[in-house]
């Protein structure tokens, strides 16, 4: 006797169970899976300090000459910090009294100032040009005055003259002094000698020893502790 009416409903039934069995595979191994739950945010790494700059050598770096450079402190110092700066760059506006107070700190340490004006500030460059004609017309100390009044008050190549008889200079004559360039070619060798010292922005900053020649070079507007740290290793 044959078995027709059951067949059906077993074929039915197994159909239903391998459909079942398949889908638990799909789901199971990824061949319908549901999309994964995102990651939760993490905090971006920090990037890691840059590598101290290679110390110029001694033989690069133009050497410190009284009569012609702007120096602060005692100018037989056996330590000098000698910084690249441009007028224009806030930078060095907030570095200015950083080695002032270095120099305060230290007895056998001084400060020369040399010019840097970066390109694209415009005013840098006549105010450089101006400071020259100022320690023409007034000495170092005029040189000094100018130069505090203008990282205190803020750079406009328009206040030149304001600037220079603040400093007791007459504002004229260093306006003409400027307008026939007259120290154009000193600002551009001073760019160069930064250059060669390997000075590539401002401020930048080149601390020798006048004894041994030694040198360390402090780039950017860093610490006290940093330049102390650089006085202390050249002794």
């Amino acid at each position: 006797m044959s078995n027709t009416t059951s067949t059906p409903w077993f074929a039915v039934s197994m159909a239903l169970v391998g459909i079942i069995f398949g889908y638990g595979i799909a789901t199971g191994t990824g061949g319908a899976s549901p999309a994964a739950a995102p990651s939760a945010p993490t905090a971006a790494a920090p990037n890691a300090p840059s590598a101290p700059a290679p110390a110029p050598s001694a033989k690069d770096v133009v050497p410190v000459d009284a009569k012609e450079d702007h120096i602060f402190g005692d100018v037989n110092a056996a330590i000098t910090v000698i910084e690249y700066s441009d007028y224009e760059c806030p930078f060095c506006a907030r570095h200015h009294p950083t080695l002032a107070q270095l120099v305060e700190d230290n007895d056998d340490v001084n400060w020369v100032y040399r010019h840097f004006p970066l390109g694209f500030h415009s005013n840098a460059t006549p105010l450089a040009e101006a400071s020259e004609c100022i320690t023409e017309l007034g000495g170092n100390d005029a040189f000094w005055a100018f130069t505090d009044s203008i990282f205190a008050e803020g750079a406009d190549a328009a206040n030149i003259e304001k600037y220079a008889n603040d400093a007791g200079v007459d504002g004229a004559a260093v306006r003409k002094c400027v307008d026939d360039g007259k120290y154009a070619q000193n600002i551009k060798d001073e760019m160069a000698g930064g250059s060669a010292g390997g000075v590539s922005g401002t401020p930048g900053n080149i601390v020798i020893n006048n004894k041994t020649g030694d040198t360390r070079l402090v780039s950017g507007a860093q610490p006290v502790s940093a330049f102390q740290a650089a006085v202390d290793a050249l002794r």
